[in-house]
């Protein structure tokens, strides 16, 4: 595809990502999708708004109604898809820098597009092939209020509310100004928690942190925790499918651990997990340990909840999915990224002992990620280029399911160019910092060199 990537189409707005751009997609998909009436969302970023009003002009002169849901977390906005059989397009670049903007598209079912249906909307956007409608048939446009109330309902009906209420715990949030500051909060209040919060003012300039929840980016939830005596923070990215942790003492969790850990609590022997080929050992150990299937696929949701759906109409059990980066599925729940939800059900862990002791089968490794920027095409085929001589020359054979992934047996690196930003990431784990940080400088090195040869 060209236009959409592993997570839908983002930009930065001005550069490379436009109101009319996102004007062309709502028009195809409009014009692709055979529905009376969809849903047009949006995270807190500040050019959302104008992207919003776009898509619902868009759909609108194809004669489409849309309900406006406003701001709302990407798993709101597909719960409401999901009920109301709608789909619709969230405005939203999720975890990226405060600049960028982008699209995700999410059918009837509540589940965001596959590559298939994908490539279809993508082929009316390159031949601009509309179905305009005449001026007394376009679509109307409504505003809904109530989406993020009914998403909260949900969240509260899926969860263990008795156990957590009864472990009494104090939670520090960190939304990072993003959509789930409109939720996470009330919804974890409403489990009988004791809530404090940071950043949790909605707010497109990110003011507090970056949309991102890495490490580097919680200090203020760290201090928060310590400073509350709180049992465990939980932080957003910006359209909060994605929920990472700080224990007890203030340490960041590695996403990897919480996701290992939550595996764990739910796989039995004979069902399937799926995992973007960046997976942590620590996973890879869990399910040799329970005796559960892993499948790989390239790192993104689209291509993630492809295989789910792909492995389940088979008949495997899948009943847990996702990343090392806070976006875990739960497929029996819905078939999407949802942050409070994953916060929820680590609450539950938390509620029999502290989180500490929840990760500590889990820390036995060290993750280190380079990312190398490029500002044109042919830096990015030089660094590739030297990324498959580096893959070629190494004492591994190269696992080419997204990138080269390079495993040693001890640990592992993988070098792929990023499907949302103009960058090459390098991943690396070993049982040391000091063996991952060479696994990674060690692929680092030839790259940068063909980049600034290019």
């Amino acid at each position: 595809m060209q236009l959409f990537g592993s997570s839908g189409t983002r930009g930065v707005v001005g550069d490379g990502l436009s109101q009319e751009f996102v004007l062309r997609v709502a028009k195809a998909a409009g014009t692709a999708w055979a529905a009376d009436r969809v849903f047009v969302a949006r995270d807190t970023r500040t050019t959302g708004e104008m992207f919003a009003n776009a898509a619902a002009s868009g759909l609108a002169s194809v004669g489409v109604d849309v309900d406006r849901l406003g701001t709302i977390p990407t798993p709101g906005a597909v719960r409401y898809a999901d009920v109301n059989e709608r789909p619709g397009l969230m405005i939203t670049a999720s975890h990226n820098p405060p600049e960028y903007n982008g699209v995700k598209l999410v059918g009837a079912d509540g589940v965001e597009l596959g590559v298939d249906r994908l490539e279809t909307i993508e082929e009316h956007v390159l031949r601009e092939d509309f179905a305009i409608a005449e001026w007394d048939a376009v679509g109307d446009v409504r505003r809904v209020d109530a989406a993020n109330r009914e998403y909260v309902e949900g969240l509260l009906a899926a969860v263990d509310r008795e156990a957590i209420a009864d472990a009494d715990l104090t939670v520090a949030i960190d939304p990072g100004h993003g959509a789930g500051a409109l939720t996470t909060p009330e919804f974890v209040r409403r489990l009988g928690c004791e809530v404090v919060t940071v950043n949790a003012t909605p707010d497109g300039h990110f003011p507090g942190r970056q949309p991102e929840p890495v490490a580097s980016e919680l200090n203020d939830l760290r201090a928060l925790v310590t400073a509350a005596d709180a049992d465990v923070g939980i932080a957003h990215d910006g359209d909060a499918d994605r929920a990472v942790f700080v224990d007890e003492t203030g340490e960041f969790v590695a996403g990897e651990a919480s996701f290992a850990a939550l595996a764990a609590a739910e796989l039995e022997a004979g069902d399937t997990t799926v995992a973007a080929v960046n997976v942590s050992q620590r996973l890879v150990d869990a399910c040799e340990r329970i005796g559960a299937a892993l499948e790989l696929t390239p790192i993104g949701s689209t291509n993630i909840i492809t295989r789910i759906r792909e492995l389940r109409a088979a008949g495997e059990r899948v009943p847990v999915a996702g990343e090392g980066n806070g976006g875990v599925f739960f497929p029996d729940y819905r078939l999407v990224r949802d942050g409070a939800y994953v916060g929820a059900k680590f609450l539950e862990l938390a509620a029999d002992r502290p989180v500490s002791e929840v990760v500590a089968p889990y820390t036995d490794y060290e993750n280190v990620r380079i990312n190398l920027a490029y500002d044109a095409d042919a830096e990015l085929d030089a660094m590739l280029g030297a990324a498959r001589e580096f893959a070629d020359a190494a004492d591994a054979d190269p696992d080419t399911t997204d990138g080269f992934r390079l495993d040693y047996g001890d640990a592992w690196v993988l070098v792929r160019p990023s499907g949302t930003e103009p960058k090459v990431r390098i991943y690396a784990e070993a049982r040391s910092r000091e063996r991952a940080e060479s696994l990674a400088n060690a692929a680092a090195g030839p790259l940068r060199a063909a980049r600034d040869d290019a």
